[in-house]
């Protein structure tokens, strides 16, 4: 479903519907769901919040779910951790149940996009990222695009996937601007293109102006997976959303929580409201601030596919 057709009104009334429908809900009572939490009125949403981290059910003894109504019991964890580590690899849109208990840390590791974003970083703090990728088996590098050229002559032959920024930090280019660095991007080895959306357009409610940003880049990428940057911190609840829904609108294939350069990054709470609202057809990046084992797989346990972390290495070999 694509929403090309439609007029900014229109756009407008679907997005407004859309998040009434993910309020009610998140404000469902069916504690054997997860994600389910209170949603936080637009007023309370500037505040600092308590994080509830979704509660997972644990009574299905023997699995009688099909596809289509899995509640996430979370026994597959225990059953089949082989054919759970396959599916993490491929990008597995929820995991439940006792994760942290069950994986190891090194299991994480296709789940990491190991991440090295500084204006400053030299070309040989770019070797050494790729090389401590190859070694972990992290699903991709994320590097800033002029990187994207060596990174990906470093990684042929490899698994590990080059990911690039589009549109970064601020989102706040024209479209064209993004539309170009994300063909420059491909042509120069780029796998996956991490961009950041229009916030003040989003914020202004100008949401057709954020659908057709999205969409320039996701028809640019010509099938490249595309992740899209929210900067949740920026965002009330309505908007997260509205985000969200308008990324998935698209065929984008991922949201992401940050930049890392914003006012705050990844919380759990955020990850939830995503997962919600785009259903398990996509993937969801959790980036920013996540330093340790604990804090990545409490992400993952909310809805997080993908986790975006220049500490890779020291999440992996904890524990």
């Amino acid at each position: 479903m694509t929403l090309d057709s439609f007029s900014k009104d229109d756009i407008n009334y679907i997005i407004n519907e859309v998040t009434e429908r993910v309020y009610k809900s998140l404000s469902s009572s069916d504690e054997s769901r997860t994600n389910t939490f209170a949603p936080i009125s637009s007023e309370e949403s500037s505040k600092d919040v308590k994080e509830d981290i979704p509660s997972l059910s644990q009574s299905c003894l023997q699995c009688t779910q099909d596809k289509e109504n899995c509640s996430g019991c979370g026994e597959c964890v225990t059953r089949r951790p082989d054919e759970i580590r396959q599916i993490i690899s491929f990008g597995a849109t929820r995991i439940s149940g006792q994760l942290k208990d069950k994986i190891a840390p090194k299991d994480l590791s296709p789940y990491i996009d190991h991440t090295l974003l500084r204006a400053n970083a030299s070309e040989e703090e770019i070797i050494k990222l790729c090389d401590e990728a190859k070694r972990y088996k992290f699903a991709s590098v994320c590097i800033n695009p002029s990187y994207v050229e060596l990174s990906a002559k470093l990684l042929k032959g490899t698994n590990v996937k080059v990911c690039t920024v589009i549109g970064f930090p601020l989102g706040a280019m024209t479209t064209e601007a993004k539309k170009y660095e994300t063909i420059d991007a491909i042509k120069k080895g780029a796998d996956e293109i991490d961009m950041v959306i229009n916030i003040g357009k989003l914020k202004s409610g100008d949401l057709k102006y954020v659908y057709d940003d999205i969409k320039a880049v996701v028809d640019a990428a010509k099938g490249k997976t595309v992740k899209v940057i929210l900067e949740t911190a920026m965002l009330t609840d309505e908007e997260k959303v509205r985000g969200s829904y308008l990324a998935k609108s698209t065929g984008a294939h991922f949201v992401k929580t940050s930049t890392g350069f914003g006012p705050g990054g990844a919380t759990a709470r955020d990850v939830a409201i995503m997962r919600k609202t785009v259903g398990p057809e996509m993937g969801i990046k959790a980036a920013g601030g996540i330093r340790d084992y604990d804090t990545a797989v409490q992400m993952i346990k909310s809805g997080a596919t993908r986790i975006g972390a220049s500490a890779s290495v020291s999440i992996v070999g904890s524990k």
